[in-house]
């Protein structure tokens, strides 16, 4: 009776909701690229998008209501045989822009280790590798995978993965491209980090190679547990056609670059209803005060800090478990957040408070069938710098097939 109730409550509020199974709740995780890596047959095609409507709250001033397509996205691969397989996805965002988000070719060497080339998911954290909607609470992505690590991170490059299932990891390592730090200006700042340097593979360059890798361990029932790393050195036109002899030439260049050392940690954990994950971020980036003089513009100093660092930590609970009489999922849940792109500065830049971000995002997810999804939340976000609180209503759905 107690489940009926609850499911009655929520179909008035939400008209119209039918309900199917859905996945059974594992340790272990397959975003959208991965399962066409699993599908049978020559040509695998899937999918994934979300449509959102984003309101900000004011007691003092009316705002209007953003209603977006966010991103529509169709996935293709192609299994030439069962050892060698490519993999691409194309994305739609806002309607009218275009981009790669995967493109590469894998080759199984055997049932431990895969050669992987192309366009590559950067490794780290969570939601930068499983960020299809249906993956995760909250309208938005968490704002730490936006501010600290640039979701959707993606690089050209090549390594290896695989899947030890006699020790339960999972790993992955590869060299790629690193960001663009210097094209003629400077692109790194203390407010967007590290983000505007993503190349994405578009005409992307490179001055030096820079490495990354992740490994998970599943072993505990439930529980899945990453820890990922980038390392290397942003990237300069600079460097381009300069004589290698030319050491006041070479110096300049060294100015227009930094060194990025990023470590993640992440855990997801579920049991029973009760779904729990969390993140935690924090990078070094050197040379900073040389680099923030030399992309000075309008005689302003450039404000990259010399050290980065977010978390997140989030619960919630599907309150349709133990209901035997209904397959769907009904999950409230709450998060809170905190990320500062100016944990540590260097030279004359001064931590802006404005860089310090707090965040409380609660609401519910609503799992209508198997890869379909609504959502509504509230976000509180409040900076070290402002002295109230900013408040945004969000709902959106979601697909992924």
């Amino acid at each position: 009776m107690r489940c009926i109730l609850i499911f009655a409550i929520f179909i008035a509020a939400m008209p119209g909701a039918f309900a199917q199974t859905t996945d059974s709740i594992t340790n272990t995780y397959l975003n959208g690229a991965e399962k066409l890596l699993t599908t049978d047959g020559r040509l695998v095609i899937g999918g994934y998008g979300e449509v959102h409507y984003n309101q900000p709250l004011s007691s003092k001033t009316m705002s209007n209501g953003t209603l977006d397509v966010h991103r529509m996205v169709l996935l293709l691969g192609y299994n030439f045989s069962p050892k060698t397989q490519f993999i691409s996805e194309i994305e739609y965002e806002h309607v009218s822009e275009v981009y790669i988000e995967q493109a590469f070719l894998q080759h199984k060497l055997n049932r431990f280790i895969n050669l992987r080339a192309g366009l590559i998911l950067i490794p780290m954290g969570i939601v930068n590798e499983y960020h299809e909607p249906t993956t995760f609470n909250g309208v938005e992505r968490p704002m730490v995978d936006n501010k600290i690590s640039p979701t959707t991170w993606r690089e050209i490059g090549f390594g290896l993965s695989g899947n030890i299932i006699e020790a339960s990891i999972k790993y992955q390592a590869y060299v790629v491209n690193g960001f663009n730090g210097y094209n003629g200006a400077g692109t790194l700042n203390g407010k967007n980090g590290l983000r505007n340097g993503r190349q994405k593979g578009a005409d992307s360059y490179m001055s030096t190679p820079n490495f990354t890798a992740k490994i998970e361990y599943y072993g505990f029932r439930g529980l899945n547990i990453g820890l990922s790393g980038y390392f290397g050195k942003t990237q300069s036109t600079l460097y381009n056609g300069i004589d290698k002899k030319a050491d006041a030439a070479i110096v300049k260049a060294d100015s227009s670059t930094t060194g990025v050392s990023m470590l993640g940690v992440d855990a997801r954990y579920n049991f029973g209803g009760l779904q729990m994950r969390g993140q935690f971020y924090y990078s070094t980036i050197t040379n900073t005060q040389q680099y923030n003089v030399f992309t000075a513009q309008n005689g302003k100093q450039n404000d990259l800090g010399s050290a980065m660092m977010g978390y997140y930590l989030e619960a919630g609970y599907n309150v349709l478990k133990f209901c035997s009489d209904i397959k769907t999922e009904l999950i409230p849940f709450i998060r809170y957040e905190n990320y500062n792109t100016h944990f540590a500065t260097e030279g004359k830049v001064l931590k802006n408070a404005a860089y310090n971000n707090n965040v409380i995002t609660t609401g519910v997810t609503y799992k209508l069938v198997k890869g379909a999804v609504v959502k509504a939340d509230m976000q509180f976000i409040k900076s070290e710098a402002a002295s109230e609180i900013t408040n945004v209503f969000n709902a959106g759905i979601g697909i992924m097939f």
